[in-house]
């Protein structure tokens, strides 16, 4: 295995941390069950490279393994930029959620109000709720092949005719979430790449999160790596920003987490928009879907977060049933969000009553099942750990 590096740095304003100083530190264990739990799937996958990211009761650590560039033998970093893949749902989700507090939109709206090439279409009887839980009815997991330009896109959609009622099954899908982010930006009278990287991201401290990287920041952009092992990047194509077009950084991606664990320290808007979508609205199976997150009872088994994020839950129809009201969390709860891309896969997940949550960013797809099974280890030490 090509040498790894491994770093710590706690983002807290503690100095650098380097690996033997690990040894005595409080969070020892922690930094061991990060060890123990990802450079395993890096022999194992084949993985460049792998920042994780912990917090715990406001204390966050960035850890990182390998390469972002193996041409290069350029090393991660905590600011690394990686692809997050549908992780970016939860970006979007927020950026709705911001413009709903503003008075800009209602989540029963249907998205032909904002977007008014779609009038006249079946798309005029779904709201935008629907689009950002993935229950209109049968929008598929992504657009055909044909549809390469907004065009395309817009005569898709006036095409389209639902399967089933709306609000009746969950059915994964980038062109619904996608919709509602493109909805929201047309509700605020803006380009949705604008709205994130000038408001969103800056309202949140975020710092090197993108959905299209400059220049400046070109040399902290990995490179991934697909099936061939050939590296390769995201393709732009149709609503990409809104479904799985993100770029950051495992420091950044932490912050967005302690913006949930502790909203308080955000401006009124933000932390309103970051509240907002920790609402539930639908209950699919064990889970309850929010916008952009999905919610499970705390502690959950590994089986039972598997199967929350399981193959069926991102390609087949699933009965919902929806919340009425919509409800925020009644007990101990996690949130979850699983992000690929070709060359990129991603996880995140935060329990806000014990104030722990985790961060993987990875320069390969690796298997599902593998990405939850180690971040369930190491939120399993969090909990033990709590002040």
């Amino acid at each position: 295995m090509r040498k790894r590096v491994l770093a710590a740095i706690v983002l807290s304003g503690l100095p650098h941390v380097t690996a033997p100083a690990l040894a005595a530190d409080p969070s020892a264990r922690v930094a061991a069950a990060v060890e123990q739990a990802y450079r395993p799937l890096m022999k194992a996958y084949d993985v460049p490279g792998i920042a994780v990211a912990v917090t715990r009761a406001g204390h966050s650590a960035v850890f990182a393994f390998g390469l972002a560039d193996r041409e290069r033998q350029r090393p991660v970093t905590r600011d690394t930029l990686f692809e997050i893949g549908s992780v970016s749902k939860t970006f979007t989700a927020t950026l709705v959620s911001y413009a709903q507090g503003l008075g800009r939109l209602s989540l029963d709206d249907a998205p032909s109000r904002f977007l008014p090439s779609l009038r006249g279409s079946a798309l005029d009887r779904i709201s935008l709720l629907d689009l950002g839980t993935y229950s209109a009815g049968g929008l598929p997991l992504q657009f055909p092949d044909a549809v390469t330009d907004e065009a395309a896109m817009i005569a898709y959609f006036r095409r389209w005719q639902p399967s089933a009622p709306p609000g009746t099954q969950r059915l994964y899908s980038n062109p619904s979430l996608g919709l509602f982010g493109a909805a929201a930006a047309a509700a605020m009278g803006g380009d949705f790449v604008e709205m994130m990287e000038t408001r969103l991201f800056p309202g949140l401290g975020l710092k090197h999160s993108f959905i299209r990287v400059p220049a400046s920041e070109s040399e902290r952009y990995a490179w991934g790596y697909g099936k061939d092992g050939a590296p390769i990047r995201v393709n732009p194509g149709v609503l990409d920003g809104e479904a799985y077009g993100v770029k950051s950084s495992a420091a950044d991606m932490i912050r967005f987490v302690e913006a949930h664990l502790d909203p308080t320290r955000l401006d009124p808007p933000i932390r309103q928009a970051v509240q907002g979508t920790q609402i539930g609205y639908f209950r699919v199976g064990a889970m309850v879907q929010g916008l952009g997150w999905e919610q499970f009872p705390y502690p959950i088994s590994l089986g039972r977060l598997q199967a929350g994020n399981a193959e069926p839950m991102r390609f087949e129809a699933q009965p919902a049933k929806r919340l009425d009201p919509p409800q925020r969390p009644t007990g101990v709860t996690l949130f979850d969000k699983t992000g690929s891309t070709n060359g990129f896969g991603a996880y995140v997940a935060f329990v806000p009553a014990k104030r722990i949550g985790l961060v993987m960013l990875a320069n390969r797809a690796f298997p599902m099942p593998a990405r939850i099974a180690a971040a369930h280890a190491v939120l399993e030490v969090l909990a033990a750990e709590e002040p």
